[in-house]
């Protein structure tokens, strides 16, 4: 059995794919161990500036392989399934402060879709399309989908997603704010790791700062969220980055920051 997580370090960018072609890269159990410890080692590793998720063959992820679930199991065993495995993924994503991207260069379904959802944006090739698809098999998105989705889209175009399950393209999830950018195939991943490299080589503890900071200003009063800015702002001013910045910008020439 070959490995179901396949790993690329170019450009100070991490490219994880998802390798499991011939089952659309529905994940199992080792798929999803190999993906957090490869979120963990980005995160650790200082060559590694930007993320980048996406699926082999012609599917981002079709969600969970339904074929490989345990049958019979109990309430308590589905929970488990879902705290102990699948849900390390959001948990080990929400302590990264690294940029990632998740490249959906084909169908992605259910957590599939999801697991798109919890990367910081997400780029799309323009002839696939995505669903939550959790409605027609009776199930509710176990991953985290009714956390990301309507922070991305709104309670009401959420709640419609999920209650239809209804596939929409990538027009439309462009229109909806599901996607930052819609590419054609051909192009698709040569504009993806464009971005990434641009972001790779900016100013890294600048970037990974504002982060933190709009992910900790989600649940802070404004008072809160200006005082953590201005801790963050203080710091970052004394940064050879922030230097080089000013320079070029006095100067006229593009800069070339150091901070990584």
């Amino acid at each position: 059995m070959g490995s179901t997580i396949l790993k690329e370090v170019k450009d100070h960018i991490q490219i994880i794919i998802l390798n499991r072609p011939e089952k659309k890269n529905a994940f199992n159990r080792e798929m999803i161990e190999a993906w957090v410890k490869s979120l963990q080692e980005a995160q650790e590793d200082d060559n590694v500036h930007v993320v980048v998720v996406t699926g082999a063959g012609d599917a981002f992820c079709s969600g969970g392989d339904v074929g490989g679930m345990t049958p019979n199991q109990t309430p308590l065993d589905n929970k488990n399934k879902l705290w102990k495995n699948i849900h390390r993924v959001p948990l080990t994503l929400k302590t990264m402060d690294k940029p990632v991207i998740a490249a959906i260069n084909g169908p992605a379904v259910g957590a599939g879709l999801d697991m798109a959802l919890m990367a910081d944006i997400r780029f799309m090739v323009d002839s696939t399309k995505v669903s939550e698809g959790y409605v027609k098999v009776g199930l509710v998105p176990g991953d985290g989908g009714a956390y990301f989705l309507p922070k991305i889209v709104g309670e009401a175009k959420a709640y419609e997603l999920l209650w239809t399950g209804k596939f929409i393209s990538a027009d439309e999830a462009l229109r909806l704010g599901l996607v930052n950018h819609v590419y054609p195939q051909e192009e698709f991943m040569e504009k993806t790791l464009e971005f990434a490299k641009q972001i790779a080589y900016g100013p890294q503890i600048a970037m990974r700062m504002m982060k933190r900071a709009v992910q900790q200003s989600r649940n802070m009063e404004l008072e809160h969220a200006l005082d953590l800015i201005s801790s963050h702002y203080a710091i970052i001013k004394e940064t050879e980055d922030h230097k080089e910045g000013v320079s070029a910008f006095l100067n006229k020439r593009k800069p070339n920051f150091k901070g990584r």
